[in-house]
């Protein structure tokens, strides 16, 4: 892995001096202020017993099943179409640092975007002088979910585009994934006949991967190791296979 730091560099360089990188962060954040001032103006006109950013992390899903298939889907397709990914292979490198290396650049960007949110809380500090807007708690906790289930969120991106040459199809394949993963298991988890008792494993599993109680855990301040191993093996598992992908389709070209 003595390549990964220099492919990780240049790919954040190629991020920095895409113009695209721009505008998917200004189309990001306004957003994202949009969101945020819609929960300001609920709480202006009816008081509320629940943190704001308590009620702000309640929409990460809607951003990130958006973003995070525009993030990923060129990383490996676009290289793949354009013949450039075989080309980077004849030198000393191999598929495991390419594939880490526009994770790594990928996942950073994810939380550069994110972290730029903490200025809305910091400009409403600022401005309204009322440091009961600032809920620390729900803030560290809702920002640690963030950064954690990234992990696997651009992960599965970056497995839909090592499995195509087709950004756009990349695209879809990270967008249904997703939807799948967030709002798919937590409407599994809600259904009568699950509630069978030859189903009680099936159960198991389907709670333990609701990503939205995971969300309201780390809000609420609780942190649960199973949690933590859901996201880090399931991402381990998608770099795998994102790697093995690269690999077939190179052997196949």
């Amino acid at each position: 892995m003595k390549h990964f730091l220099t492919l990780l560099s240049h790919e954040v360089r190629m991020l920095l001096v895409n113009p695209a990188t721009y505008i998917a962060a200004m189309l990001f954040l306004v957003f994202m202020g949009f969101i945020f001032t819609g929960i300001l103006d609920s709480y202006s006109k009816t008081p509320q017993d629940t943190s704001p950013a308590i009620v702000f992390f309640q929409f990460f899903w809607f951003p990130v099943v958006f973003m995070v298939p525009l993030l990923t889907m060129k990383c490996l397709a676009d290289e793949r179409r354009a013949g450039t990914l075989e080309t980077l292979f004849t030198t000393p490198v191999t598929t495991a640092e390419v594939v880490l290396g526009k994770y790594g650049a990928a996942y950073l960007f994810y939380l550069a975007l994110w972290g730029s949110t903490g200025g809305l809380f910091y400009i409403l500090r600022r401005f309204s002088g009322d440091a009961r807007f600032i809920d620390t708690g729900p803030l560290i906790g809702g920002y640690l979910f963030i950064a954690v289930s990234g992990l696997l969120f651009v992960a599965i991106g970056v497995l839909a585009s090592a499995l195509t040459r087709n950004q756009t199809v990349a695209a879809i394949l990270c967008f249904v994934a997703l939807v799948l993963l967030i709002g798919g298991v937590n409407y599994l988890s809600g259904v009568g006949w699950l509630e069978r008792d030859f189903l009680h494993h099936l159960k198991e599993a389907v709670d333990y991967a609701r990503v939205l109680a995971h969300r309201d855990d780390f809000t609420r301040g609780v942190v649960d190791a199973r949690q933590l191993l859901f996201y880090l093996s399931g991402t381990v598992l998608a770099l795998i296979f994102s790697i093995l992908g690269v690999e077939a389709k190179l052997l196949h070209s």
